[in-house]
């Protein structure tokens, strides 16, 4: 699984420096350069852990090229799904390979071992990655991910985004609660309490009630309604589909 971690790692790092500052292409690279960097820190230096490499820094520049393209309303062409069979393939591939991947070791294997920190003793390096990927994909690629599918299944217009026909403008925050929600769905699920999210769960559809229930905007309602159950829904699978990533 060394692989698909690193793969992970790389988007997630092109996609948070999207957030931070986009940059066309530079972003992208940043991510594959990372990615790279991680797979040699973690020892992957067998011939067939430097050609998976090769793959994911072109899968991580393939991902971001397709993620402007379909959220750039100057580029009307750039279809929703490409990025998500961009990434689903990836994946797809990593778990198919998986065989032949080595196991993640090296320099990070060693700091492991020496590491202070309670939380990280006895933790292999896989499964460092994989924590880290995971983790990471929570931040800014759940974003990404959750307004792909919207505008995908025709929820939400990619041409609008940012205006204020965009849904997300009407319901503030999602930016927001929906990387702290997926965090602590997979912390919990890590320690074992995954009963416990649906008190998230829960809390979010109140916190949201109000809103959905506007008289002000009822023009809106049925939109917004069906904004939020589809980007709700995708959220918590990014992060329950980590945690089987991450299922001993």
């Amino acid at each position: 699984m060394s692989w698909i971690a690193v793969l992970l790692i790389g988007v997630a790092v092109a996609d948070l420096a999207h957030s931070i500052r986009p940059i066309p292409v530079v972003n992208e690279l940043t991510g594959a350069a990372v990615a790279v960097w991680v797979g040699l820190l973690a020892g992957l230096t067998d011939w067939p852990d430097l050609l998976a490499l090769v793959v994911i820094a072109i899968l991580v520049v393939l991902w971001g090229q397709t993620v402007t393209r379909a959220f750039s309303r100057r580029d009307v062409w750039g279809p929703a799904w490409a990025p998500l069979l961009v990434l689903g393939g990836g994946l797809a591939l990593g778990i198919l390979c998986s065989a032949w991947a080595s196991h993640a070791g090296g320099l990070l294997a060693d700091w492991l071992e020496a590491t202070q920190v309670p939380a990280l003793r006895g933790v292999s390096a896989d499964r460092f990655l994989l924590l880290a990927g995971a983790f990471l994909v929570m931040l800014s690629t759940g974003n990404v991910l959750v307004r792909l599918v919207l505008a995908t299944t025709g929820t939400t217009n990619p041409m609008v985004f940012d205006t204020p026909e965009d849904p997300e403008q009407r319901l503030k925050g999602g930016r927001l609660l929906g990387p702290m929600e997926r965090v602590l769905i997979l912390g919990l699920g890590l320690t074992g309490h995954l009963t416990a999210a649906s008190i998230v769960i829960a809390g979010k559809g109140l916190l949201r009630w109000p809103e959905l229930q506007s008289k002000t905007e009822q023009q809106w309602i049925h939109r917004l309604t069906e904004y939020f159950l589809v980007g709700s829904f995708v959220s918590w699978l990014v992060a329950l589909g980590s945690l089987v990533l991450l299922a001993r």
